[in-house]
């Protein structure tokens, strides 16, 4: 059960339930007319996001994923529908990436120690490079092969954003018009303030964790951020982050952090993944991507689309 902070303004209760999932701090803030209410709303959004961490966790050997990484080389895994979508939607991020969003580039974490602070050794990242490669993923109807012996899916891309939105759509069927889902820094608001005012999202400094850059207003949708600052290490001057450019297998370093507002949040986060991947091209993808954002570069120069406050 997760805890829960409880105040009580204008016959309304506001109430916050923090908990744990996908390995990041989460909770759920409601304005809902009574305890009782909120606790039975925050319930059906913990679930859903528990049924997707157990679905799709790398981590466990009974996930969908897991199956699927055991068989490569080998056979093929039959996939339920909710899987074979978000497989055409990381085919889809694939194609207008040009390849740079790839959800078979996991594997090139084996190379990389962010608690060691150590580098790949001399041909690692060559030899996992060579089990890169969503375009060799094999597809037949509601099927999925992985060819090569090593190969491996990692919804980790989105599969944040995704379960926020599916909390999201949670709460809604359960009842709840007011709040939002943070998993982790991965936001999707349901609706308002109950007066009406959207909630004012802070958006954290990637090189001061108690101050924000900048804040953001939303009323719903989604809001998530991608980032030079979650896992790193600094070697001899540089910052090496767990975001890993799949054709080398080095991680991308011009920009400290990416903010996106979308009205779903796993779209919000493919774009700051794909502006984080693009480096210097980054501004372009947001850009022309039309949303609200705040892009923090290595310099510490900020980028803002509309909608974005100091």
């Amino acid at each position: 059960m997760p805890t829960r902070v409880t105040s009580v303004a204008a016959a309304v209760v506001r109430e916050d339930f923090e908990f744990g999932a996908m390995g990041s701090r989460c909770s759920v803030r409601l304005a809902a007319p009574d305890a009782a209410t909120a606790r039975r709303w925050a319930d059906a959004a913990l679930a859903e996001v528990r049924r997707i961490e157990h679905k799709y966790s790398r981590y466990r050997d009974d996930s969908i994923v897991s199956r699927i990484n055991a068989a490569a080389g080998r056979h093929a895994v039959a996939c339920d529908s909710e899987t074979q979508s978000l497989l055409a939607y990381a085919d889809a991020l694939h194609q207008a990436s040009g390849g740079s969003f790839d959800i078979t580039s996991g594997v090139l974490r084996r190379a990389w120690d962010f608690k060691a602070a150590r580098l790949p050794r001399a041909g690692q990242l060559e030899a996992l490079c060579a089990l890169v490669g969503w375009q060799r993923v094999e597809r037949d109807g509601g099927a999925l092969r992985l060819p090569v012996a090593g190969m491996e899916l990692d919804f980790g891309g989105f599969g944040k954003e995704y379960a926020a939105d599916r909390a999201a759509a949670a709460l809604h069927a359960a009842g709840a018009r007011h709040g939002f889902g943070n998993l982790g820094g991965d936001l999707h608001a349901i609706g308002p303030q109950p007066d009406g005012r959207p909630w004012t999202i802070a958006i954290q400094d990637p090189r001061a964790p108690q101050r924000a850059a900048a804040e953001i207003e939303l009323a719903s949708g989604g809001l998530a951020t991608s980032g030079d600052y979650e896992r790193f290490f600094e070697l001899d001057g540089g910052r090496y982050c767990h975001l890993l450019n799949p054709f080398t297998g080095w991680p991308v370093n011009f920009w400290r952090s990416v903010s996106v507002a979308a009205p779903l949040c796993i779209a919000a986060g493919s774009v700051t993944t794909l502006a984080m991947l693009a480096e210097s091209r980054g501004r372009e993808v947001l850009r022309n991507s039309g949303l609200a954002f705040l892009a923090i570069d290595d310099q510490g120069q900020q980028s803002r689309g509309q909608g974005v406050s100091t």
